[in-house]
């Protein structure tokens, strides 16, 4: 079909229904949990694995790669698209470890909002600020779960006031928790004014059996202390005295819907997604050197926003992810793509659900799809049906981890070579050599620790090459410019390094944020300039 016949109001229907969001947190929250259940919900899956998954139980969906198995953690992005009430859900699950990656960052650059979820025993944690700072600087609205409510748990009006504290935005609790840990029975929802009661299921992993009632149900007095019922009543009345739910506001970043729930036993969950589907936004507009991009434009686009080799060991192939960001996309459209000026043709086009693929004949502003075997993108490179534009580019984020990695086999520095040129195009982490070694070794530079052991455990797996990693002191890093003179005068020998990335730029590495600010009042002439 030529992109000029189709119909306008189909095309603009058809994305009025995705929802595309990220989950984001601070490690053993529950993402992948709650991953797992919104699945489950959604009739994705039948069975719900276990986030502790172990050699005799089945792995989570969501994660793939031989790692993520063996230690029961998210350490790449997927993305998981599934069928809801009429909707269409596009599902970026990103990394939830204690050292997540770029990748995490760029995942939240496809996403039109995030579900946040806070352990309800913990509140708000340092890796869940960090995205969130992320989502706060992209203006994508924000969903609060708060999980674990089947855990002893800190009082729920102390966890609203954090939430407005330290992210400095509006909570607008939708449901209140009737109790928690062993006596959590269920929630309040706030807009029905009914409660949902929950019975457990045999190892959490399938459907929750619901019970929808009132208040003044005796099952409720009779499942809590006396000091819980008392606080539950107080509580809900105190409700009304908290700020309402705006949606203007809530779209602008300055409310977020919050929940309470237990996203292992299943309870709250689907009350939440219920509500998700009909508040979260649909396709935004995104900012490109033409200007801003429509989703409802008549042409196709989209942008590459993550690349992962070897996803499929059988195939070695390489996929680029693309957020479609207007129009709609079928199978053996012709498209630019303005970095190389080349045009191509999308004939090998999928979806995902984790490590699963189906051929994709069609899909729309919203969506995620992926381009296999074109080792010709990069990552945030667009295409397009019509329009010789590009999309603002993806930001990069500062590397805080420095090491280097030794190749243990001269004789597979082919391989070994091949491998760091494919993690780097991959956004896997930075590439830089120091200028003045005697070994041209290559110095990594990665957002979280666990980034280097990927690094390395892949070019193993995919490559058969064994390295050796030596971790270094710095910090930070930054690009140097200058006049010449000066930046050769530079004490490169006392604390600072100096490298060059892939494009030939002169990259210092601080072992402190003191020393760079030393450095920078006493050359004054010289800049040291964030990566970008």
């Amino acid at each position: 079909m030529n992109q000029d016949a189709i119909n306008p109001e189909i095309v603009k229907n058809e994305i009025s229904k995705r929802r595309t969001f990220a989950i984001i947190s601070h490690p053993d929250a529950g993402k992948t949990t709650l991953t797992e259940k919104l699945l489950l919900y959604g009739n994705a899956i039948h069975l719900a694995g276990s986030v502790r998954a172990r050699r005799n139980q089945r792995s989570a969906t969501s994660d793939w790669m031989k790692m993520e198995q063996e230690r029961g953690i998210s350490i790449t992005s997927t993305v998981l698209q599934f069928p809801y009430k009429d909707h269409v859900v596009n599902l970026l699950d990103t990394p939830g470890h204690q050292d997540f990656s770029e990748d995490t960052y760029r995942t939240l650059t496809a996403a039109d909002c995030a579900v946040m979820v806070l352990d309800a025993a913990k509140g708000i944690e340092e890796q869940t600020l960090k995205l969130f700072e992320v989502c706060r600087q992209r203006g994508i609205p924000v969903f609060t779960f708060i999980n674990k409510m089947d855990r002893p748990a800190e009082d729920p009006l102390g966890l609203l006031d954090e939430v407005e504290t330290v992210l400095k935005m509006q909570p607008v609790p939708m449901n209140w928790p009737l109790g928690d840990g062993d006596t959590f029975l269920g929630v309040y929802d706030r807009k029905s004014e009914e409660v949902h009661l929950y019975d457990r299921t045999a190892h959490n992993q399938t459907v929750s059996p619901e019970y929808i009632t009132t208040l003044d149900d005796p099952r409720i007095e009779s499942g809590l202390s006396d000091f819980q019922f008392e606080e539950l009543h107080l509580n809900i009345g105190l409700l009304d005295e908290l700020a309402e739910y705006d949606h203007e506001k809530f779209l602008a970043g300055e409310q977020t819907a919050v929940y309470f729930g237990s996203a292992l036993t299943n309870f709250g969950v689907q009350l939440f997604l219920d509500d998700f589907i009909q508040m979260a936004p649909p396709p935004s507009a995104y900012a490109s050197d033409a200007g801003i991009i429509d989703p409802v434009s008549p042409g196709f686009s989209g942008f590459v926003f993550k690349i992962q080799a070897n996803m499929d060991p059988r195939h070695r192939d390489s996929v680029a992810f693309l957020r479609i960001c207007s129009g709609r996309f079928e199978r053996n459209v012709q498209v630019k793509h303005p970095r190389t000026g080349k045009q191509l043709k999308l004939s090998r086009t999928y979806t995902f659900f984790a490590d699963e693929r189906a051929v994709v004949d069609e899909a729309y502003a919203g969506d995620i799809i992926g381009l296999p075997g074109n080792r010709e993108f990069g990552i945030g490179d667009t295409i397009s049906s019509d329009g010789d534009f590009s999309f603002d580019p993806i930001p990069r984020f500062a590397a805080e981890h420095y090491a280097r990695l030794i190749n243990l086999d001269v004789g597979k520095q082919k391989q070994f070579l091949k491998g760091i040129h494919q993690l780097e195009s991959e956004g896997a982490m930075q590439v830089l050599y120091e200028t003045e070694a005697t070994r041209r070794d290559p110095i990594l530079a990665v957002v979280g620790v666990l980034q280097f052991e990927v690094v390395q455990a892949r070019l193993e797996n995919e490559y058969n090459v064994k390295t050796k990693l030596e971790p270094l002191p710095h910090q930070l890093s930054r690009w140097v410019e200058g006049p010449q003179e000066q930046i050769d005068q530079l004490p490169w020998r006392y604390g600072m390094m100096r490298t060059e990335d892939l494009d030939g730029r002169l990259v210092a590495l601080f072992s402190s944020p003191h020393e760079l600010s030393f450095y920078s009042e006493k050359y004054p002439d010289i800049q040291f300039l964030s990566i970008q």
